[in-house]
């Protein structure tokens, strides 16, 4: 690897290719921009995957069009040279006085090593970066992780080590349980994680060089200088699809990647999608509502995963905590309340600030599902019924009456219902959807896919054992920790959550409650594909649970009814929010 270089431009001194030394000798390569005049300033430091000479318009094509076509404000007062996926850009943070450090994870970009996301060993060079961008001579000694998706999950694992110089950190949309947010939805395996392998990590890994993509700033290399041979590529890098599905349950694997609540004490804004199911959002607001942290706050937005991040909006609302924790500037943060909330509608977003999460004036509302004509209502069922349906099928759907007023649903749901197989497993997949009262489906922009429901959730039905400390009510919370076969023919209580989400629903308008044997699908085909998914994009993104070895048919193929009467009274349970008195 070259030696550092250093230089001046676009109002920054930038070097490039710092080295930073880890506690086994391995170094890893950063760029540090920072202000021409010589000082202590504050650091906003991100640490991941993507290669920080990767430009964002080169790796992320369709992403950085759609946002800059749309939000014209994220390109505005910047040349874009230096904009990377998922981190800040430097050029609207070095004039206002802060040092941004980039750091190319183990194994990528420029980076050498062995690649193992999210392991301990990557939680530890984020300790040894942090610690080391502390106390260089332009540090003021105060640093602040900042960035999107993978730069905002391990923010919450490297914070659980409470690195002595992390100051404060704003977590844009990033999970935080390796198994209940990330691999394993209510047990079953999410295939995004081996198919994200292939399309954004492979490709930047190190050792590409010659093969991999040249920095359009500095024409250097972007994945090293060296060029590997595609066994030492393999060589060099875990199996990740295959090292996930090799542990179904939540064992040491997956706590050692995950968050530890209990000893996260640094100041945070975690920031959360409305539309990001089945990735981000249940880790930004467990996380909120469960980190030690006395000084949190939380915010919950919507359109894509990563435009907000860029836009004027989501730029001001960091500068702010930032300027607060940072630099010590009585900016008015410390009367920020604690929630706020883009309250989504079926056209739009309406900004409301909260003093709580759940909001404490929530009216838990049951609907419970009636055979009878398929209905969600109010009223309990009165007589013994039971509906089946192919258990890999596309399940029944329950729908309320039009709804007399407007009414807002936000916050966390879940479902109860009873459940059996024809065999000894079963996998349910729950959507909570709005139609119109003519019965169109309204779907909204999610982070990821355009056509996404309103509310998902998931639970393998040999999963069902609950966590009686962490349940609540409104979020049932299970352990994973053994499997509990069915039956056949035997029904059983499944406490189904439902990851939060916000809408506004019309008056006239209706709720509905999907239960699935697969993923929910808008339509059969859409024709929509992203860049750097594989997927077409139908309904779920590319959150998908489709890998044979996880849901074999001979377990999971069978016929699954639905019990509802007295005595089982099936129900979802939905956060309706009053208007203010």
């Amino acid at each position: 690897m070259g030696a550092p270089t250093s230089e001046v431009r676009d109002r920054m001194r930038i070097d490039w290719d710092v080295p930073i030394g880890m506690d086994d000798g391995l170094v890893l390569r950063a760029d540090v921009f920072r202000p021409v005049k010589d000082g202590r300033y504050p650091v906003i430091l991100s640490y991941g995957p993507y290669a920080k000479g990767l430009a964002f318009q080169e790796g992320y094509p369709s992403a950085w069009q759609r946002m800059v076509s749309e939000h014209p404000d994220v390109a505005y007062g910047s040349t874009n040279k230096y904009q990377n996926w998922e981190v800040v850009d430097p050029e609207k943070w070095v004039p206002e006085g802060y040092v941004c450090v980039r750091v190319d994870s183990r194994g990528t970009g420029r980076s050498p090593g062995y690649v193992d996301h999210f392991s301990p060993r990557e939680t530890q060079d984020f300790y040894h970066c942090i610690e080391w961008a502390g106390v260089q001579p332009w540090s003021s000694g105060k640093v602040g992780l900042n960035g999107i998706s993978y730069y905002g999950i391990n923010q919450w694992q490297v914070a659980s080590l409470a690195p002595p110089h992390l100051t404060a950190m704003c977590i844009w949309e990033g999970s935080a349980d390796w198994y209940r947010d990330m691999t394993h939805h209510g047990g079953i395996l999410s295939t995004f994680w081996a198919n994200w392998y292939d399309m954004q990590v492979k490709t930047v890994q190190y050792g590409l060089g010659e093969r991999g993509p040249k920095s359009p700033v500095t024409g250097e290399l972007v994945c090293g200088d060296v060029t590997l041979s595609e066994k030492e590529l393999y060589d060099n890098r875990c199996d990740f699809g295959d090292d996930i599905l090799a542990h179904p349950l939540d064992d040491d694997y997956h706590k050692a990647r995950s968050a530890a609540w209990d000893k996260i004490t640094v100041p945070f804004l975690s920031a959360a999608n409305w539309g990001g199911q089945g990735l981000h959002p249940r880790g930004n607001f467990e996380g909120y509502m469960r980190a030690a942290s006395k000084d949190k706050w939380l915010e919950a937005h919507g359109i894509e995963h990563w435009t907000h991040f860029y836009t004027d909006y989501g730029v001001r609302l960091q500068k702010r905590f930032f300027e607060h924790f940072l630099k010590g500037v009585d900016n008015g943060w410390g009367k920020q309340p604690r929630v706020q909330l883009q309250v989504r509608h079926v056209d739009r977003f309406v900004e409301r600030h909260e003093g709580e999460w759940p909001i404490a004036r929530t009216q838990w509302t049951r609907f419970y599902l009636d055979p009878d004509g398929h209905c969600l209502s109010k009223e309990p069922v009165k007589a013994a019924r039971s509906l089946s349906y192919e258990a890999l099928g596309d399940g029944a759907t329950f729908v309320s009456a039009p709804l007399e007023g407007d009414t807002e649903i936000t916050g966390p749901l879940a479902a109860k219902l009873f459940v059996s197989s024809s065999t000894t497993d079963a996998d349910l997949f729950l959507v909570f959807r709005v139609f119109t009262a003519d019965l169109r489906e309204v779907v909204f922009q999610g982070a990821i896919d355009p056509h996404t429901p309103v509310a998902q959730g998931w639970l393998r039905a040999s999963h069902r054992k609950l966590d009686a400390k962490l349940s609540k009510e409104y979020r049932p919370y299970h352990t994973h920790d053994e499997l509990q076969p069915l039956k056949p023919g035997e029904a059983v209580p499944l406490d189904i959550e439902l990851w939060p989400t916000s809408i506004v629903v019309p008056a006239g308008h209706r709720i509905a409650l999907s239960v699935r044997g697969k993923d929910y699908q808008w339509q059969q085909s859409t024709g929509t594909k992203l860049s750097n998914f594989k997927n077409e994009l139908r309904g779920c993104g590319p959150f998908l649970h489709d890998d044979p070895r996880d849901r074999p048919a001979a377990v999971y193929g069978g016929r699954n009814t639905l019990h509802m009467g007295p005595e089982q009274q099936a129900y979802i349970l939905i956060p309706v929010i009053p208007g203010r008195k």
